[in-house]
């Protein structure tokens, strides 16, 4: 999964078993925008219900 992320440019390259990761500049605004979408504010949840 990590290449995979790292392909798609999300991720800096995972050279080995790290419990963690570095995000791209493009891979945290994509996680922001995702993040959003599924997790929207308390304002806009109020007025979409």
């Amino acid at each position: 999964m990590l290449n995979r992320l790292y392909e798609l440019g999300m991720i800096g390259n995972p050279v080995n078993n790290a419990k963690s990761v570095v995000l791209t500049e493009e891979g945290l605004r994509e996680s922001e925008r995702l993040f959003n979408q599924l997790f929207p504010p308390l304002k806009q949840q109020r007025l979409i219900n």
